[in-house]
């Protein structure tokens, strides 16, 4: 089967979706873009890891990598290999003790152990010919999601005086993101740090 590499390009919002995110993945040698519509909680789960934030227990995605290091298994590759009726389909292709095995998958559960694993994304080329689309401009920056900003909604401080400084709103958004994360509102959490990150970034 004749397969492309890809990489996430971008996670945002789907609002036609009631709820559910849209994973927008990059061809690595090339230019198409594959678009893929998630679950929030699987939409989540792989935010949390590109982005860095720890849960303070194992969700789901990272107790199936703890199980795989454990029997010494290894996440080889994830492949998503089929639309069917609207519906994609992927496989996670494990090795364990010299065999490979292959098991069906969510392309988004398998995306969010791929990351966790730092194991190769493809799709195959069947795949990316029918749901694939090259974009019009290479001019938008990559990795840049402007829904996300827009979705972002900065908490209004209660009897503010006088303006605040760059750095303490960074520091009271990173009050917020440790209570986010002890709260599990993983959600907020993935929010804020795009915030703290954009503030960081300005002059």
């Amino acid at each position: 089967m004749d397969k492309v590499q890809v990489e996430i390009l971008g996670l945002s919002a789907s609002p036609s979706t009631g709820g559910a995110y849209a994973l927008l993945l990059k061809e690595v040698y090339g230019l198409r873009r594959l678009p893929i519509i998630i679950g929030s909680f699987e939409a989540q789960s792989i935010a949390l890891e590109i982005e860095g934030i720890k849960a303070p227990r194992p969700l789901t995605h990272d107790l199936m990598k703890i199980l795989l290091d454990h029997l010494g298994a290894t996440v080889a590759e994830v492949l998503i290999d089929e639309l069917r009726d609207n519906t994609f389909y992927a496989k996670i292709k494990l090795e364990v003790s010299s065999l490979t095995h292959e098991i069906d998958s969510r392309p988004s559960d398998a995306i969010a152990l791929a990351v966790r694993t730092g194991s190769p994304i493809y799709v195959s080329e069947d795949v990316m010919r029918l749901a694939s689309f090259v974009p019009s401009s290479e001019d938008v920056e990559e990795g840049v999601n402007p829904e996300e900003e827009d979705e972002f909604e900065e908490p209004k401080p209660m009897h503010e005086k006088r303006p605040i400084s760059k750095e303490g709103r960074i520091a009271e958004l990173q009050d917020q993101l440790r209570e986010a994360i002890e709260k599990e509102d993983y959600e907020r959490a993935a929010k804020l740090r795009d915030e703290i990150n954009r503030l960081k970034g300005t002059n």
